[in-house]
């Protein structure tokens, strides 16, 4: 195997941050189709600035190359983003493996016309808990769940 191929996961460093957002993007356009630019233009301010820096994240690396992160927050999945040229190869999965392995559930919003994200997350095995209508955009989403530490209980 070349060094080209290997992949990590391994915590975010600030020398991510390009890479990191240009995936967020790509991957948002993809998922979020029926958001505007000025949200994106928005959001990846408060992603730079606010949410990673207050946030656990894991960065998935290939041949030294960000192809997606996924941010925490305690238990709370803040973000996970993997770019469009990596989807469907096991990467997001593997981020969220990575971070439950450590917690005992994981919660997460979702816009409900994220269809792609809905299904990931389904195929995941999160289960609906709850229903809103996001803050900034007004647009429905689903707050799902899924319980991590074996315990049906959770």
């Amino acid at each position: 195997m070349s060094c080209d191929t290997r992949s990590v996961i391994r915590p975010y460093d600030n020398d991510d941050l390009g890479q990191v957002l240009d995936a967020w993007y790509l991957a948002s356009l993809q998922a979020h189709s029926f958001l505007n630019e000025g949200f994106f233009e928005a959001e990846r301010e408060l992603l730079a600035d606010r949410w990673l820096p207050s946030s656990d994240t894991w960065v998935f690396e290939i041949g030294g190359h960000v192809v997606g992160f996924v941010s925490m927050v305690g238990n709370e999945v803040g973000g996970i983003f993997v770019a469009p040229n990596r989807q469907n190869r096991g990467v997001g999965r593997a981020l969220l493996d990575h971070v439950a392995a450590t917690r005992p559930y994981l919660e997460v919003e979702v816009f409900n016309a994220n269809t792609m994200g809905r299904r990931f997350y389904n195929a995941y095995g999160f289960r609906v808990v709850g229903e809103g209508l996001d803050d900034t955009t007004g647009f429905p989403v689903l707050r799902l769940r899924i319980d991590c530490s074996g315990d049906a209980a959770g």
